[in-house]
């Protein structure tokens, strides 16, 4: 009877001792109040498809044959229901040692075991980094006359307050939340809960020299809890451009440890993402599945820069941690672009949709450089750079994407000024047959840049005058309209003849005609279109200015390479219409309708504007060597990293 009695005893005890464990188990991922989360628009508003529940795939997606986003609302919404607590055996990690039983307990993601292992990693590069060719125009030779130095200094002045009572703000009414609504006044989570606008604005605030504001937000940057989230599923292009992103261009400027070791906590953790079969990444990421041991697969619907935007951020953290995990990861993805790169149905540049999971570019038959692909291309000169030229793979994949690109994507447009300008489209091809869309998008405006850093790097002078003309279209666009910004999505009119272009009113008209045909906007009474359109624009599909950093980053790059003030005095006039139509009581807000003078204000401001647009406008101002391009590339949130450079 006795060993009966010990046996209950026992029994009881470790039920007891289940309940404990159960209950430590369960703080990191206990649930807490969420603000309701409209549906949000992202870096890119294209990387809204959920992989979880796919669709089937049809040849070209209904969504890009229509020109909209995908959705979004599986991605970046919050979900409806409490979080359930993540079901794995797995290790805890405390903030500090003997941690109170009260205080935060963190999830380490490095203690995961994976289920797919990599055997044999790929190194980064060996070798004395390439003396690059110079990007920056030579501006030691040009003297700044005191005028002219006291209009720079106080238009920079102007861009630096506007961003410091955004911060403010954000800081008093949103802090430690994603976003902060400038309108309202209240605060969104769309992007996982992990305080996105802190993050990607500490470069900036390193930059603009707030450094007193930049050291305090350390302590409360280490306490973000990257176990845990207000999403069922994450977006993993969101999270690496603007989390580790931010941290390790922060990391960069401060040469604080603190910031590498949380851009190392974020690392880890999208690490697991690329715990699949073929070590393609997840990329809308359930992290609890993850973490629970369920079998991930690459998505075999996915987005082209959804799976070839992990480069620069990754191979930076691998230099930085001396850690080859990362430039691994990334460098099956390259592989795989080289391999198929030729062997697409427009040879030289992959398609918008892209099978993962089994690891096929080749299907669909949609193409661009704008929304949907864009980074994918924007990385590989960046990257190149970033390895000090030791890895020719990106140059050769750059320079057979921009041949082809430059072929078919580009077009002139028709405007009433007869400029000589550029803007870049979208393609469908089958069948051999190919055929060009005149979409104008504003993401697309970082083309201008893109060229024009490839052409320096790789001493395309070509590449740098298409970069010029095609900056100079968004520049053209902005100042089209009654309020002084470029819309979202529209269509221009391509030209007859790229090399000699005039106005034509009447095939002005008959486009107008029928792209409001196309997109039912006719006025059946009067058989004429319904809306409003500023001169050589034939429609807008897309009103909205979501306070982008497109425009004015490829400006930037351009009076940067060229030296020329032109650039700064449209940035000028860029920022004055910009602040005048979104400027609110606690910070700037996406508008509505451009093609309307005073455009109502949407409730929304995503981190990117204090990342990247306020970044942009105040280094146009700025003094040449404030991080100069030929020390620095700028990740697609404009995060700026380090340049590996030759020993001296």
């Amino acid at each position: 009877m006795a060993h009966v009695h010990f046996l209950k005893r026992f029994g009881v005890y470790t039920v007891i001792a289940a309940c404990f464990i159960y209950f430590f188990y369960t703080l990191s991922f206990s649930d807490r109040p969420r603000d309701n989360i409209p549906a949000n628009d992202g870096k890119h508003a294209e990387y809204h498809q959920s992989s979880e529940l796919q669709p089937e795939k049809p040849e070209t997606p209904g969504w890009l044959t229509h020109h909209e986003e995908p959705p979004k609302e599986d991605a970046q919404t919050e979900p409806s229901h409490g979080l359930k607590p993540l079901e794995a055996t797995h290790e805890w990690e405390s903030v500090k040692e003997g941690a109170h039983k009260d205080e935060q307990v963190f999830f380490s993601w490095g203690t995961v075991t994976k289920k797919y292992p990599v055997d044999s990693m790929v190194a980064l590069p060996t070798g004395e980094p390439m003396t690059l060719p110079r990007i920056q125009h030579d501006f030691l030779d040009d003297d700044e006359d005191a005028t002219a130095k006291n209009i720079r200094e106080t238009r920079q002045a102007d861009v630096k307050e506007q961003f410091l009572k955004c911060w403010t703000n954000y800081r008093k009414r949103a802090w430690m939340q994603d976003e902060l609504q400038p309108i309202s006044g209240g605060s969104s989570n769309p992007f996982g809960g992990w305080a996105a606008t802190l993050i990607d604005a500490m470069d900036t605030l390193w930059i603009m020299g707030f450094k007193d504001e930049f050291n305090s937000a350390i302590p409360d940057i280490e306490k973000i809890n990257f176990g845990n989230t207000t999403l069922d599923t994450i977006n993993l292009f969101e999270t690496n451009i603007r989390y580790l992103g931010g941290l390790l261009s922060a990391y960069e400027l401060s040469e604080e440890k603190r910031l590498l070791a949380k851009a190392k906590e974020v690392g880890e953790m999208l690490y697991h993402a690329f715990d699949t079969p073929n070590h393609m990444p997840v990329v809308r990421w359930n992290m609890r599945a993850a973490v629970a041991g369920s079998t991930q697969v690459a998505s075999n619907n996915m987005l082209l820069a959804e799976l070839a935007s992990f480069s620069m951020e990754f191979t930076r953290l691998s230099q930085l941690t001396d850690d080859p995990k990362w430039y691994d990861a990334i460098s099956r993805i390259t592989d795989l672009l080289e391999e198929q790169q030729m062997r697409t149905k427009l040879p030289g540049m992959w398609p918008i949709v892209v099978d993962g999971e089994h690891m096929d570019l080749t299907q669909d038959s949609q193409f661009t450089l704008a929304s949907m692909s864009d980074s994918a291309y924007e990385y590989l000169p960046k990257t190149y750079a970033l390895l000090g030229g030791l890895e020719p793979v990106y140059k050769s994949l750059y320079e057979k994407a921009a041949s082809t690109a430059i072929k078919h994507t580009l077009y002139r447009p028709m405007t009433p000024e007869d400029a000589d300008i550029l803007a870049t489209g979208s393609v469908h091809s089958v069948n051999g047959r190919v055929t060009l869309d005149p979409e104008l998008q504003h993401l697309s405006c970082y083309t201008g840049g893109m060229f024009a850093l490839g052409g320096k790097l790789f001493d395309q002078t070509s590449h740098v005058s298409i970069g010029r003309k095609l900056t100079d279209t968004c520049i053209w666009a902005y100042k089209a309209g009654p309020a002084g910004i470029m819309p979202e999505v529209s269509h221009l009119l391509k030209c007859p003849n790229a090399t000699h272009c005039q106005w034509d009113e009447r095939l002005y008209n008959h486009a107008i005609l029928k792209d409001a045909a196309k997109d039912g906007e006719i006025d059946p009474l009067q058989g004429l279109p319904t809306q409003r359109l500023p001169k050589g624009f034939t429609s807008m599909q897309d009103r909205r200015y979501i306070l982008r950093p497109e425009a004015i980053e490829s400006v930037f790059i351009l009076y940067r390479i060229t030296g020329e003030q032109r650039w700064q005095a449209a940035a000028w006039d860029m920022w004055t219409s910009i602040q005048s139509a979104t400027d609110t009581e606690f910070g700037n807000a996406a508008v509505m309708d451009v093609s309307t003078p005073s455009p109502s204000k949407q409730d929304s401001m995503e981190s990117f504007w204090m990342a990247e647009t306020l970044k942009y406008f105040y280094l146009i101002f700025s003094t040449p060597d404030t991080i100069s391009l030929d020390d620095y590339v700028f990740n697609t949130e404009a995060h700026p990293l380090r340049i590996s450079k030759p020993s001296v």
